[in-house]
C-alpha cells in the first residue's frame, strides 16, 4: 500500500485548511488526490469525493482503492451538493472551477450547508461573485492566499461560519479583503495585469460607434482602485 501522494501546491494550499479530523467533501474531486492526501496525513479524518461525470468518479474510487482508503472515504457520483446528506459533513472543499459554478452549487445545495462550518474554495475566475454568495450566506471570509502554479494565478478563498454577517465593500469583494491586506507579490503581479486589461478594454470601448458610458464610468472606477491598492503612479 502506498503511503503518500503528489500533489499540485494549489491544492495542497486548499487542504492545509482543513482542521485535523475533519469530516469533509471534495466536490469535482477529479482523481480524489486531495480527499486522499488529507486522509493519508490525518488518520480521524474522513472525506465524500464527488464527481458529475462517470471516467473522473471512475478515476477517483481507483485512486482510493490504491491507497487503501475505501473505509474512511466515500466516492459518490452525482451533480454538486445532491450527492450529499444533511449534515454529513463539517467542512467543504471546491477548487478548480469558475467561481460562478462554485456559487451556483452551493445556491442549489443550500440545504445541505447547515451544518458546514468552512468553505474552501478556490474559483479559477470571478472570485468576486464567489465572495459575494458566501457573505450574503452567514460566512465570513477568514483567510485568503493567492499563488502561482504552472504559470496560472490562483486565489483560495476560506469562509467560516463565526457569527454576524460580514459586510464587505464592492472594493474588498474584488480584490478580496484578507489578499488586499496581506500584498502579496504575486497579488501584486495579478492586478499589475489586471490594470492593463483594464485600461486596454476602456480604451476599445471608447471606439465604439455607440460607447456604453456607464460600463466605461464603472470600468474607470475599478481601475483606478487598482492603481491605488497597488500604489500604482498614474
Amino acid at each position: 500500500m502506498q503511503t503518500t501522494i503528489n500533489l499540485s501546491n494549489r491544492l495542497k494550499i486548499a487542504a492545509s485548511f482543513l482542521p485535523e479530523g475533519s469530516i469533509f467533501a471534495d466536490i469535482g474531486s477529479d482523481h480524489a488526490y486531495l480527499p486522499c492526501y488529507v486522509c493519508l496525513g490525518d488518520k480521524s479524518a474522513k472525506a465524500i469525493a464527488g464527481e458529475i461525470n462517470e471516467g473522473p468518479y471512475s478515476n477517483a474510487v481507483q485512486t482510493v482503492k490504491k491507497y487503501n482508503l475505501e473505509q474512511r472515504i466515500d466516492v459518490r457520483l452525482g451533480n454538486g451538493l445532491e450527492i450529499l446528506r444533511k449534515g454529513e459533513i463539517n467542512h467543504l472543499v471546491i477548487t478548480g472551477m469558475g467561481g460562478a459554478l462554485i456559487r451556483s452549487i452551493l445556491e442549489t445545495g443550500t440545504d445541505k450547508l447547515m451544518k458546514v462550518n468552512k468553505i474552501i474554495a478556490q474559483p479559477n475566475n470571478e472570485s468576486r461573485t464567489l465572495r459575494r454568495w458566501l457573505t450574503a450566506h452567514s460566512f465570513t471570509i477568514i483567510d485568503e492566499e493567492i499563488m502561482e502554479e504552472n504559470g496560472h494565478i490562483y486565489e483560495i478563498i476560506v469562509a467560516a461560519r463565526i457569527g454576524n454577517r460580514q459586510n464587505l465593500t464592492e472594493k474588498a469583494l474584488l480584490f478580496g479583503p484578507v489578499l488586499m491586506k496581506k500584498q502579496s507579490d504575486i497579488f501584486i503581479k495579478k492586478w499589475n495585469f489586471e490594470h492593463k486589461k483594464y485600461k486596454h478594454v476602456i480604451e476599445e470601448m471608447k471606439k465604439a460607434k455607440v460607447p456604453n458610458n456607464n460600463k466605461i464610468v464603472e470600468l474607470k472606477k475599478e481601475s483606478d482602485w487598482i492603481r491605488e491598492v497597488i500604489r500604482l503612479e498614474k
